[in-house]
């Protein structure tokens, strides 16, 4: 899947996995070594993440039902929780630099296709 920020048109992350099942959204990206730039999981539903078991910092975007950005987490560092933002209906995952490249804000609309 491909998320895109429709306000800014710009593309947020070309490769990004799901995570819609209990199994796949429990496990996210723990254990994982990296994710490479362009990369990242889409979290179904999920108010808030943390990077418990992870060796790299993420950045992470906060949607509501709509996919509009209600919160941002940018560089948030291994063994850390994640803010919990009002509204948050489902997360994206990313690789670090990806919130600020796209130049993303919250109130912005995301797109994200399958």
């Amino acid at each position: 899947m491909e998320v895109v920020n429709l306000s800014n048109q710009k593309m947020i992350a070309p490769n990004v996995d799901k995570a819609y099942g209990f199994y796949k959204r429990l496990k996210g990206l723990m254990f994982t070594e990296e994710l490479l730039s362009g990369c990242g999981l889409h979290i179904k539903p999920c108010p808030s993440v943390h990077t418990f078991f992870m060796k790299y910092a993420i950045d992470v975007l906060y949607l509501n039902k709509e996919n509009v950005v209600v919160g941002i987490d940018e560089a948030l560092a291994p063994g850390k929780v994640g803010k919990r933002y009002k509204g948050a209906a489902s997360v994206v995952e990313l690789s670090i630099g990806s919130v600020k490249t796209s130049e993303t804000q919250v109130g912005d609309k995301v797109e994200i296709n399958n």
